[in-house]
């Protein structure tokens, strides 16, 4: 029973429990608390990307290269929420949304590699030679670079198909979400992305596959910890901190890729010498970012789900109540 005392030092007794209203004193209220409230959080950061790649319609305006990286972020945000609610979904409901955002951030991917690739290869140390293939390289593949007009298209396209996914969702998700259905999204991903990182130690595919899923597991982490507290900001920020790692690796397993298709008119044996000194540099950042991941990877999915559920009861736990559970500890 709550109690306060009066000006004239008297006790007296409230007429409800503070907590009932309140919450408990000096706790934090947060939507993953209330199920109906937290539905409509994981709906506005879907939206949230949807409007990141609408957005990027506008801006390309301004330059096509930051204008196709934020519409991919956006739809890549989307896809993130899309893995979290995945077991509230029908599953013909949760493909459906998931083939759309997929496809629409694909459509874009031709358009991100013409952006990327002459940077990429401006900046690696290459021989004479091997500078020179791959300036042929680049003049083949500008002449097959769409014109403004048309990305700006294709980001109107994209934008609009991940916008009709925002309705689906909505209409396809029941009243009301549990923190459990979106902790078991995490996990999935967070299985996903251990599983390619194992497998990327050989593969060049799988090691690109671990930073696509790590980078969704990264705006999941960042959606709960804007609602949770320094625990899981701490989290999201060593997943963040990886994934900014693993962005040179992956644009260089882009350009091997971005050679093969724009190689016309050059020789075998120059494409080859061109490919293993990128190959050398590839493999050693591959083998450096796979061991800088290995611990922040070496948890269980279901110990990662108790660290997560932890650390979110810590950060909304009131500090007085943290402190009496020590001393009963």
């Amino acid at each position: 029973m709550a109690t306060t005392t009066n000006g004239d030092g008297q006790v007296e007794t409230l007429p409800y429990p503070e907590h009932d209203k309140l919450g408990p004193l000096g706790g934090k209220l947060s939507v993953l608390r209330d199920s109906v409230e937290l539905r409509k959080a994981l709906l506005r950061e879907f939206e949230r990307g949807v409007q990141t790649a609408k957005d990027a319609v506008a801006a390309v305006d301004h330059g096509t290269t930051a204008a196709v990286h934020q519409a991919r972020k956006g739809l890549r945000r989307a896809r993130a929420v899309l893995e979290l609610v995945a077991g509230a979904l029908p599953k013909s409901e949760r493909r459906a949304v998931g083939k759309a955002l997929r496809d629409a951030r694909r459509a874009l991917s031709t358009i991100r590699d013409h952006a990327v690739a002459p940077e990429t290869l401006g900046s690696l140390p290459l021989g004479e030679e091997d500078r020179a293939t791959a300036k042929r390289v680049l003049d083949n593949a500008a002449e097959a670079l769409p014109a403004v007009q048309e990305i700006k298209q294709l980001l109107a396209e994209s934008a609009a198909r991940a916008a009709a996914q925002g309705e689906a969702l909505a209409a396809s998700l029941p009243a009301e979400i549990e923190f459990d259905t979106v902790l078991d999204g995490i996990r999935g991903v967070y299985a996903e992305a251990r599983r390619a990182r194992r497998a990327g130690k050989r593969s060049k595919q799988w090691f690109h596959a671990w930073r696509r899923r790590s980078k969704e597991l990264c705006y999941q982490l960042e959606l709960v910890a804007e609602h949770a507290g320094p625990r899981l900001t701490a989290i999201h920020s060593e997943i963040e901190g990886l994934c900014d790692t693993l962005g040179p690796a992956v644009d260089l397993v882009m350009v091997r890729e971005f050679i093969s298709t724009y190689n016309q008119g050059i020789g075998a044996d120059e494409l080859d010498h061109l490919k293993s000194a990128i190959d050398a540099q590839l493999m050693d950042l591959m083998k450096d970012t796979r061991k800088a991941g290995r611990d922040l990877f070496a948890l269980k999915p279901k110990r990662l789900t108790k660290r997560l559920q932890k650390s979110v009861k810590r950060d909304l736990t009131p500090v007085d109540e943290q402190q009496h559970d020590g001393e009963l500890a």
